[in-house]
C-alpha cells in the first residue's frame, strides 16, 4: 500500500511539473498567445502599410501629375521659367 501512494504520489509530481513548467505548461501557453497577438498586430500594422503602398503605385501608374509631385518633393524638380525658393527650417535654439 505504501508503495502504491509513493508512485502515485509521484506521477502526481510529475503531472503537475508538466502543467507548471516546460513545453506545453500555462506558462508555455500564455507566452505564445502573447507571441500570436504580437504576431497580428505586426500583420495588420505592414496589412496598412501594403495597402497604402498599393494606393500609391496605382497613383503612379495612372497620371502624370502624381509623378511630377514625386519627382519636386523626393528631388527637388523645377519646371522651365519657374524660380525656386529654398526657406531654411529654424534651428531649435532660435524658437
Amino acid at each position: 500500500m505504501k508503495w502504491l501512494f509513493a508512485v502515485l504520489l509521484i506521477l502526481l509530481a510529475a503531472l503537475q511539473y508538466r502543467l507548471w513548467q516546460g513545453e506545453g505548461s500555462l506558462a508555455h501557453a500564455a507566452k505564445l498567445e502573447r507571441d500570436i497577438k504580437q504576431q497580428q498586430a505586426e500583420n495588420d500594422r505592414m496589412r496598412e502599410r501594403n495597402r497604402i503602398l498599393d494606393v500609391e503605385v496605382q497613383d503612379l501608374k495612372s497620371g502624370a501629375d502624381s509623378v511630377e509631385e514625386r519627382a519636386r518633393n523626393d528631388i527637388g524638380m523645377i519646371k522651365k521659367d519657374e524660380t525656386f525658393f529654398m526657406i531654411p527650417a529654424k534651428k531649435k535654439s532660435e524658437q
